[in-house]
């Protein structure tokens, strides 16, 4: 069972957008969401009724998708679900963050190779906007970016660390646990503590993140699901 401590991490979306992410959230009714070029997540209530489904389709529209973080109930009859990844959270209490002094902040000018090295290693969403919602820090050989790992999610008194990747040609040189390590610091020098999200069957990435000192929280399910193509939108 949660503790009343971290319970926020149920459902961190929510907790986010209603919380330190506050100024991304676009709303409807009960339902909030990021702009879509910064994360692709929606925040259903812990208990959605019909009537947040519906503002579910208001936000994303007829043939719209919506993922979801942490959802194991049932989706509106009719709506597609293209996809559902079994999953785990896993806490950092004990991770003990350590700056790289190889590690660079990227910025804007960086997106381009992000999303380069994102589509090539697929370590989960991220998008054109994604570096707004917290502090990356990427590693790079010979000038060329090759590995990097960032903030996401901002539930309060927490923060996900996400799309920790590394390029093929040169994975086995430690540096995704570097650059975990040193997003880590990054956030416990805010007083916040870092927890991420994996699938469950990624062996390799559990084993470097428990070694790194997460324990595991949870298991919990990514969920896409996309609204009818002939739903009606609703009347304004």
């Amino acid at each position: 069972m949660s503790k009343a401590y971290d319970r926020v991490l149920d459902n961190p979306a929510l907790a986010a957008l209603t919380g330190p992410h506050a100024r991304f959230a676009e709303r409807h009714g009960r339902v909030l969401r990021y702009p879509v070029e910064v994360s692709p997540w929606v925040a259903l209530p812990d208990e959605p009724d019909a009537a947040d489904w519906a503002d579910v389709a208001a936000l994303a529209g007829p043939g719209g998708e919506a993922l979801l973080i942490g959802f194991e109930g049932r989706t509106p009859e009719g709506w597609e679900t293209f996809f559902r990844v079994e999953g785990v959270q896993l806490v950092g209490e004990d991770v003990v963050g350590a700056p790289d002094p190889k590690a660079v902040r990227l910025g804007p000018a960086d997106v381009p190779e992000m999303l380069d090295l994102v589509a090539r290693t697929r370590p989960g969403p991220f998008l054109p906007r994604t570096l707004e919602m917290g502090t990356y820090l990427g590693i790079r050989q010979d000038g060329a970016l090759v590995a990097m790992a960032g903030e996401r999610l901002r539930p309060p008194g927490w923060t996900e660390i996400s799309a920790v990747c590394t390029d093929p040609a040169v994975r086995g040189q430690g540096l995704a646990g570097r650059l975990v390590r040193a997003v880590a610091h990054g956030i416990q020098e805010r007083g916040e503590t870092p927890f991420l999200h994996t699938g469950a069957d990624n062996a390799g990435a559990i084993r470097l993140y428990e070694a790194l000192g997460f324990r595991l929280r949870r298991s919990t399910v990514f969920l896409g699901t996309r609204i009818p193509d002939d739903l009606l939108e609703p009347a304004a």
